[in-house]
């Protein structure tokens, strides 16, 4: 018979419940975590008050090297890539932490955070099975996202080269043509 400790599994409990709350997807937590997938879905209810998500995990390349998924993935892997390097963590507990400041970056700047957690897991494991790499741009020398086993010799970055469409999505439309609106509320201060 096969004795658990208790303090290990308290521990797996405890990440588990730290990546619930990050967003992460249930395969996620199968793969992390050595908890049956029933206490998983368990603790899943019991932290959102809703079952899991279910389908399959993002499985294509394609959407971290566009445009603005490959700004927020760059600057999310470099975050990882430093951790891992100088910061003496790895695996899990070295995305979780990327994952976090990668978080505060984005909502210090009042940028929409475009990366889940899923999908930064996800990245990480692109770059483990050498899918991804990345590569220095020719022009600011910053490290970004892109397809492995591509020439990349004279990389530009999408920050140094946007694409033309780039940022003109519905929601940035409206939100110029907001800023743009005339004032028609008379409030009894002009007067």
């Amino acid at each position: 018979m096969r004795t658990k400790s208790v303090v290990l599994e308290a521990r797996e409990i405890q990440l588990a419940i730290e990546l619930i709350e990050l967003g992460a997807r249930l395969q996620l937590l199968e793969a992390e975590t050595s908890l049956s997938r029933d206490r998983l879905i368990k603790l899943y209810k019991e932290l959102k008050g809703a079952s899991p998500p279910k389908g399959m995990l993002p499985f294509s390349t394609d959407w971290f090297v566009t445009w603005l998924p490959n700004i927020h993935s760059s600057l999310f892997h470099n975050i990882y890539r430093h951790l891992v390097q100088h910061g003496g963590c790895q695996g899990i507990e070295a995305i979780v932490k990327a994952y976090r400041l990668y978080l505060e970056h984005v909502e210090l700047h009042g940028w929409e955070a475009v990366l889940g957690f899923t999908r930064a897991w996800t990245l990480v494991r692109f770059f483990d099975s050498k899918m991804l790499q990345m590569t220095p741009c020719t022009r600011c020398g910053g490290h970004f996202v892109t397809h492995a086993h591509e020439p990349h010799a004279q990389y530009v970055c999408g920050l140094c080269q946007p694409p033309s469409r780039a940022g003109k999505t519905r929601k940035a439309k409206h939100a110029h043509a907001a800023d743009l609106a005339p004032v028609t509320d008379i409030s009894p201060l002009a007067a």
